[in-house]
């Protein structure tokens, strides 16, 4: 009996073995997980002293890379209550995390369960796995030592998380585009954090420098899979991509990076700084479109900028501008948010 075509074109996809360079690239990413690979309890010392938890510790102030670490509201606070402010928002950033990597796991193990015989993919989606499951466990042992009941992902999404992983299967383009757009915005801000170089506590600067390394492994397979599949498909549904990629990235985004409604309310933070935050200032919008210049780097390469109503979503959701020129380029900081925060200081 002769299958239907569409389901002949998605066995198709899932056969990558006549793709030398990919095989090989895939086998890179396997040893380099094989090789290297962090354990959140036998890499962290979560019982030294160094690593305790305390009340009133200045390192948790937010720095100065966080858009709220840099505006003038926050800067006004006392110094006890930007620690309190810095230890919530820290710790709902680690929940978000526990929930995106929970999905990610789910996904990527519908999508292996479909996956041929001898497929490479096979191998470095469950090495992912693991190290997501251990990213899990990191980040919320992370969140149980800081104390704040934090509530993670939006409402919404947490229930939508249910239905997320199943579309790994049947529509795995989809998927690792949203994985993408969970990734970046994480990966971005822990990193400029990590570049910033203020002083850290050292729970939260190990927990974010074991994130970013393998993290790096993570985003280099989801550009890699996008960059093998999307220049393959038919002119209509890399059209209906192009739309869907910005929109995703924007969504889950803003899920990430904003805080949730119990953050406004807990600290009573007035509705104007947060509008200004998330994204009315120039400092911020900057911030949003410097996040995904490697997801734009993606799209160029892939086609995925070839059609003007493309191009114009990413610029209604305000996450347009020019790409990297590699993967990870550092972005220019921000200095209008840091003169604005030493002259408000200076006050």
């Amino acid at each position: 009996m002769t299958k239907p075509r569409v389901v002949q074109r998605w066995r198709r996809n899932m056969e990558v073995r006549d793709d030398a360079d990919y095989v090989e690239t895939l086998a890179t990413l396997s040893e380099g997980s094989a090789r290297r690979n962090f354990n959140p309890y036998t890499d962290i010392d979560w019982q030294a002293a160094e690593f305790a938890v305390t009340e009133n510790d200045p390192r948790w102030i937010l720095p100065q890379s966080d858009p709220l670490g840099r505006h003038p509201w926050y800067l006004a606070q006392s110094e006890e209550r930007k620690i309190k402010i810095g230890m919530w928002r820290q710790a709902n950033v680690a929940k978000v995390g526990t929930h995106f990597e929970s999905v990610l796991v789910r996904g990527l193990l519908n999508y292996t369960f479909w996956v041929p015989n001898g497929s490479p993919e096979y191998r470095y989606c469950l090495h992912e796995s693991v190290e997501e499951c251990n990213h899990s466990l990191m980040l919320q042992e992370m969140v149980n030592r800081v104390g704040a009941d934090v509530p993670g992902m939006p409402r919404i999404l947490r229930w939508l998380s249910l239905l997320f992983p199943l579309v790994a299967g049947p529509m795995p383009i989809a998927f690792f585009i949203a994985v993408l757009a969970g990734e970046e915005p994480l990966d971005h801000t822990q990193k400029d954090i990590l570049r910033e170089g203020k002083s850290l506590h050292p729970v939260m600067e190990r927990v974010m420098a074991i994130h970013v390394a393998e993290e790096a492994r993570h985003i280099s397979f989801a550009h890699e899979y996008l960059r093998k599949r999307l220049p393959t498909l038919s002119e209509t549904r890399q059209f209906a991509i192009s739309v869907y990629y910005p929109i995703i990235m924007r969504v889950l985004c803003q899920a990430i990076v904003v805080p949730p409604k119990a953050f406004w309310q807990e600290f009573d933070i007035p509705r104007e700084v947060k509008k200004e935050l998330f994204f009315r200032s120039a400092d911020s919008r900057k911030w949003l479109r410097d996040m995904f210049a490697d997801a734009r780097m993606l799209a160029y390469e892939t086609g995925m900028m070839n059609n003007p109503l493309s191009r114009l979503i990413w610029r209604i959701c305000q996450i347009d501008g020019k790409p990297s020129r590699y993967r990870g380029e550092p972005q220019r900081q921000h200095p209008r948010g840091r003169a604005a925060a030493l002259d408000f200081a200076a006050r």
